[in-house]
Formats: C-alpha cells, sequence, structure tokens
C-alpha cells in the first residue's frame, strides 16, 4: 500500500519558463471551458474552501495574459472578476462566526462555504486567501480591467486587510501560515495604495508579524519556530509558511522574515530524511502539501545551501490544487503565481555543515529530537519510525519495560567525520525504574550505505533489549509505500515483533491502518482539528525490532549493536581499554571515550575506516 500524500520530491517538477507556460495555456483552455454565464471559474464539485477560488483562477488568466496577451483572456477576467465582487464578497456577518471582535463592521469577507452559518469556521483564512489571490489580480490589472472595476476590486481588498484585523481576532486558529499569510498580504496591498496609507497598512503587517507570531514562536530542536495549530511544526503546513515568509522577504526586504525562514529551513533541512519523508505535527502527521511549499522551499534552501527540494510532496497538487476528477481549483492559487515569479533555482546539494540534530551522508540519515532520540531513520530504502512499548516512544535499552531514553541531565553530542565515514556520539544520563542514574552512549556511523548503532550502558538487570525502531515505509522509485520489514542485522538476537493485542492503542505495520489514521484515532478531537501527535503518544505498543546484547561486551556494560542496511556478516568486537571502549566492526574502529567526556565534558570518539 502506497502513502497517499508522499509521493516525488518537488525538486523533480519542470519548473523551467516554458514548464509554467504550459500549466497556464492547460489552465487557460479548462478555464475559459469552464466559465459560467454569471462569470463563476469553480469548480462544479467545489463546496469549501470556495470564497477565495474563482478568484485564484481569474488571477491565474490575469498572469497568462500577461505573458501571452491571448486575446481570449481579457473578456474571461472580466468576467468571472465580476462573479466575484457581486457573488463572493459579504459584508453581513455570518451566523455563528466565534471569532468577532466587532459585530455588523459591514466589512467585506469571504465565505469557507457560501451558504450562511453552514460552516464559518473556516471564514478567517479564506479571507485572508481572497485578500492575496486579489493582489494579484491587482498586480497584473494594468490595462486588462477597466478603472471601475479596479477601483472595486481594491476596495474589496482594502477591506478584506481591515475585517482581518480589525472585526475579528488575528489569527484565530493559531495557525502560523494563514497568520503570516495575512502579513503577506497587507505587504503586497500596501504596493496599490497612495503612498501615506500604503505605509500605514505596511508598518501594521510588519507589527503584527512580530507581536502576533515572532513573539509567539515555539522552540523545537534548539529552533524557534512560528506556531501551527498550538504546536511547533507540522510537515504539511510548515513548508507553507516557509514560503509565505518567502513572499514576505520578497515583498518587503525585512530581515526579519528572511532570518525566521533560514532557522525555520535549517530546522526542516534537520529532520527531512535523505529520500524526502518527514511526519509529525499538530495538524497532518504525514500529509504533505505540493506546490504551496516550491516557493519556500526552492528561495530558502538557495539562500542556506540545502537540498530542501527532497521533500515528498503530494505531486497530484504538483502544479495547483485540484479535485477529485483532476480538474483545477483556484484554492492557495496564489502561490503558484509566486513561484512562476520568482527565478530561484533550486540548490540540489546537501548542506555540508554537521547539525546536532541529524546525521546523514549518501542514502543514509537520522533526524533527532529534542531529547536527541532518533526521530526518523532511514537506511537501505526504509524508513523507521520510534517505536512503542508500555507507551513510551523511542529508540534505546529496555529493561524490565522499561525505556531508557529520556534524558536526565545535559545530552552531550560529538560529530565526526573520517574518510567515507560519518558518525554521531550522543552520551545521554537516565534514570529507570531503580533511581539509578545511568550512562547511555549510542555512537551512529553511517558510510552513506549502510548504517552501524552501537549503544553502551551500565550493566543492567535481567534480559535487557535494545528497542531499535518501527519499520514503516520504504522508497518505491517516486513513491512511499508501507512495509512491515526491516533490513537490518544484530550483534545480538535480533526478532521483529507485533503486539498481540488488537486495538486502536495498538500499532502493526502488517495492517493497512497508516501512522496519519491512528494517530488521528488516538487524538481527543476529529481529524482535520485534533492533534495527531498527542494522539500518538497515547499508543501502547507497537511493531518492533528487538535487538538483545552483543556477546562479547566488557562485564560491566551492556552493549548492543545494529546494522541497518545491506551488509555481509556483523560481528563487532568490543574491549574496555584505558582510554575508553574499543569497537571494531568490518567498516570501521571506534574509540568512544569516558561519558564524563574531556576536561570541558565533550564527548570523546576517535573513527578510523578499516
Amino acid at each position: 500500500m502506497h502513502l497517499p500524500h508522499q509521493r516525488g520530491p518537488l525538486h523533480d517538477l519542470p519548473d523551467a519558463p516554458a514548464a509554467y507556460d504550459a500549466v497556464l495555456a492547460a489552465v487557460t483552455e479548462e478555464a475559459l471551458a469552464r466559465l459560467t454565464p454569471e462569470g463563476s471559474l469553480e469548480h462544479p464539485a467545489a463546496v469549501d474552501d470556495i470564497g477565495d477560488t474563482s478568484l485564484g483562477i481569474t488571477s491565474l488568466l490575469a498572469l497568462a495574459w500577461q505573458r501571452t496577451r491571448d486575446p481570449r483572456l481579457p473578456e474571461a477576467v472580466r468576467r468571472s472578476l465580476a462573479f466575484h465582487l457581486r457573488e463572493r464578497v459579504f459584508t453581513e456577518d455570518n451566523p455563528g462566526y466565534p471569532n468577532l471582535s466587532v459585530r455588523n463592521s459591514g466589512l467585506p469577507y469571504a465565505r469557507y462555504v457560501v451558504e450562511a452559518g453552514a460552516h464559518p469556521i473556516g471564514d478567517w483564512p479564506s479571507t485572508v486567501w481572497a485578500l492575496l489571490q486579489a493582489v494579484n489580480v491587482l498586480d497584473a490589472a494594468e490595462g486588462l480591467v477597466d478603472d471601475e472595476q479596479q477601483d472595486e476590486l481594491l476596495k474589496s481588498a482594502v477591506g478584506y486587510w481591515r475585517w482581518l484585523t480589525e472585526a475579528t481576532f488575528f489569527n484565530p486558529q493559531e495557525a502560523g501560515n494563514q497568520a503570516i499569510g495575512c502579513v503577506v498580504g497587507g505587504l503586497m496591498l500596501a504596493r496599490h495604495l497612495p503612498a501615506e496609507e500604503g505605509e500605514l497598512i505596511r508598518s501594521h503587517a510588519v507589527s503584527l508579524y512580530v507581536e502576533e507570531i515572532r513573539a509567539h514562536r515555539v522552540r523545537d530542536r534548539g529552533a524557534l519556530l512560528p506556531p501551527e495549530h498550538g504546536g511547533a511544526y507540522d510537515n504539511n503546513y510548515g513548508p507553507i509558511s516557509l514560503s509565505f515568509l518567502a513572499q514576505a522577504h520578497l515583498n518587503s526586504g525585512k530581515e526579519i522574515f528572511a532570518e525566521d525562514g533560514d532557522a525555520l529551513a535549517r530546522y526542516l533541512d534537520a529532520r527531512l530524511t535523505v529520500g524526502g519523508f518527514d511526519n509529525g505535527g499538530p495538524r497532518y502527521s504525514e500529509q504533505h502539501s505540493g506546490f504551496e511549499s516550491v516557493l519556500g522551499l526552492r528561495y530558502f534552501g538557495d539562500r542556506i545551501g540545502a537540498d530542501l527540494g527532497r521533500y515528498r510532496g503530494d505531486t497530484r497538487w504538483g502544479r495547483h490544487a485540484v479535485q477529485r476528477d483532476g480538474g483545477i481549483d483556484g484554492h492557495f492559487v496564489f502561490m503558484l503565481v509566486w513561484q512562476i515569479q520568482d527565478t530561484t533555482r533550486w540548490h540540489r546539494t546537501p548542506s555540508k555543515d554537521p547539525v546536532r540534530h541529524q546525521l546523514r551522508a549518501g542514502t543514509v540519515s537520522v533526524a533527532f529530537d529534542d531529547r536527541m532520540t532518533p526521530s526518523l531513520v532511514e537506511a537501505g530504502g526504509t524508513y523507521y519510525l520510534p517505536a512503542a512499548v508500555n507507551r513510551q516512544h523511542g529508540f534505546g535499552p529496555v529493561t524490565d519495560g522499561f525505556l531508557l531514553c529520556r534524558p536526565m541531565g545535559e545530552t552531550r553530542v560529538r560529530d565526526l567525520r573520517t574518510g567515507t565515514l560519518t558518525a554521531k556520539l550522543v552520551t545521554k544520563p537516565v534514570v529507570g525504574r531503580d533511581h539509578v542514574l545511568r550512562h547511555v552512549q549510542s555512537l551512529y556511523v553511517t558510510d552513506g550505505t549502510s548504517l552501524w548503532v552501537t549503544v553502551a550502558v551500565e550493566r543492567l538487570d535481567g534480559t535487557p533489549y535494545l528497542l531499535a525502531g518501527l519499520p514503516y515505509a520504504t522508497d518505491d522509485g517516486d513513491r512511499v509505500r508501507r512495509t512491515a520489514e526491516a533490513d537490518a542485522t544484530s550483534a545480538g538476537d535480533l526478532r521483529l515483533t507485533h503486539p498481540a493485542t488488537e486495538s486502536v492503542d495498538h500499532f502493526d505495520a502488517r495492517a493497512e491502518t497508516t501512522q496519519q489514521q491512528a494517530a488521528f484515532a488516538l487524538a481527543a478531537d476529529p481529524r482535520g482539528y485534533g492533534n495527531p501527535d498527542e494522539g500518538w503518544r497515547h499508543l501502547v505498543a507497537s511493531t518492533a525490532l528487538e535487538a538483545g546484547p552483543a556477546p562479547g561486551a566488557p562485564e560491566d556494560l551492556h552493549i548492543f549493536a545494529v546494522r541497518y542496511g545491506p551488509g555481509g556478516p556483523f560481528t563487532p568486537v568490543f574491549e574496555h581499554i584505558p582510554a575508553g571502549l574499543s569497537v571494531r566492526t568490518e567498516a570501521f574502529t571506534a574509540l568512544i571515550g569516558d561519558p564524563a567526556g574531556d576536561a570541558g565534558g565533550v564527548p570523546e570518539l576517535e573513527l578510523s575506516p578499516r
């Protein structure tokens, strides 16, 4: 079974001017065939996300006219613009809308659902989107629409801005992408107004960003990020925020947008696997956006020198939003307009700088969470998630049913590269049920094809094992598909276990249920509004790769050794010497220093290929 949303890397989509001209040509023909006598360009099946969709396609037709001067387009633009201004600009309060700060303001807004009171919760982002579509039309309006229509559209756009910032509470869904989008709308709108009025809106937009978005950033993995639906990052909406930050910087020149975009881009680069797979977030745990992310990934990938385009998008939305029949939907079209206008090229080579929360070389990568526990491992084309045992999630030694991966003190990291090898040593103090403080030293070494993980900890009671991940998905060329198999070898006994209980809080990788579906089923609120990350934390047990202790370890240590990916015999040798723990494998020799580190507390590591 393939995962529905994680398809091809977004940088694989052709983005030369000729490719975009072909997109605009196809949109033009479809739109002209769809245009109703009333002037609507909405998809016939569209029900929600409706308030901006016709206007979005209008903006694409206006852009196409700028590039081609197709004589059929001016009339279509005028008719469709008239439809939006006549039928999709609402000034009476939507019954039931909960986020008004001024009632009966008379200011225009766009509805998420056209019918009054049907589903008003989405009116705020729908109005942001309508504002952005409107300013894109205004950008292309010169010589295309008459002064009267242009003035009416500008008046509506100003009204949208005022409704968003005066008549309602700002960012009522706590969605960073929507809030930054609103700021972008203000910055772009300001260009179309007299100097004094434009400067007031421009200053207001920047102050909203500083006071309402930037001041509320959330820290994760060392980065400060715009909050998304109550969380630090969402793998669907986070890259969309990156696109909004790119457009904000392009339109304002303000370094604050570039700095925050750089931080978000570096964070995304660290958490993203080599193959572009990612999961996690308070709204969607493995759903990926498509064209909405291209601008930000391309723009900031170039700025920070990283191959962010490896991000696997939903290529069904590779160019624009579509309905089930594949027909164009104007929702989010402003992002397509912007990416066509931006001339940045994809940066296609990885960043060479070591990153605390990532190990990456060749086709192997490990993304680490805030606790420096792997959050995602990729090796041999397989993606591993943290496994679960007794409601505890992660990678690490398990003794008496207790997972030793949560730090009780400072976690220290040492990165090292030598020859063809890339390594990271993580030293973590932990406490078990017996309240004894122990030091877990985890060494990750890769040659770009396989990943060797060696975990050493003071001697444990009972029959400990290493919880070594949940094999979840595999790279199938241009698609990601589900798997329940692990290409791994252990120095000790290795077993792949599955939950004996069939229930919503026991995840079996052999089942058709995806991680996203399981996470939402465990969340407190309905799918689409609940927090899947929070729901997933209720998982009791999962499919798990479990490795027994490696033979030949020093008497005072338990050592676990696993190789992920291809290779022949795996018989590592361990030896305690005065300088620390010596580890010899078929590929390398490593010397792991004392857990206390050097005089400054820095972990000591020596590594050489064999």
